[in-house]
């Protein structure tokens, strides 16, 4: 099990950063549109389209796991100051169950649909240039199956009694 968490975690940090490269990347592209359209009216081509069909699908969806890693993932705990430490490890641990349940579900439906869109060769007309989209419908289900990986992750380390912690430690 460490060799997958050791795993998981590389793949983690790898799909965060590129995430990171992703908002670093769409400022210079918003910023070079701007500069152009402004000083030599020559706006780069299909900036909107670029921004929400690809960096912003790539700034949302593959932190998932990074996040849920970290446990940084918003939580109610209002029960928990009635909770033993043992129940509350067992709490944690079924909402981990849940929450990786719930990222299978969206992994698999996400998946159909990108494969859909990939047979399809899905694309959308900007001035009449073809910006081909489908390869970002692969993105949600790299960052929730990921994620998945990553709550279930938490959840044996949680069964087990081991280092999950709740706040963050599991990085």
């Amino acid at each position: 099990m460490n060799a997958l968490s050791r795993w998981t975690g590389r793949a983690v940090g790898a799909l965060a950063a590129l995430a990171s490269l992703g908002v670093l990347v769409m400022m210079l592209h918003i910023c070079a549109d701007i500069v152009l359209r402004t000083l030599f009216d020559a706006p780069v081509p299909a900036t909107v389209e670029i921004v929400s069909r690809y960096y912003m699908v790539l700034i949302a969806f593959l932190p998932l796991a990074w996040i849920e890693r970290r446990n940084a993932m918003v939580s109610v705990e209002i029960t928990d100051a009635a909770l033993s430490p043992r129940m509350l490890r067992i709490s944690d641990a079924l909402v981990s169950l849940l929450v990786t349940c719930v990222y299978a579900v969206l992994t698999y439906t996400t998946w159909r649909v990108a494969l859909r869109e990939w047979a399809t060769g899905t694309y959308v007309l900007a001035l009449e240039t073809r910006v081909p989209v489908w390869p970002t419908y692969f993105l949600p289900p790299l960052g929730f199956g990921l994620a998945a990986l990553a709550t279930l992750l938490r959840a044996a380390m949680q069964l087990a009694g081991g280092p999950a912690a709740r706040e963050g430690a599991a990085s």
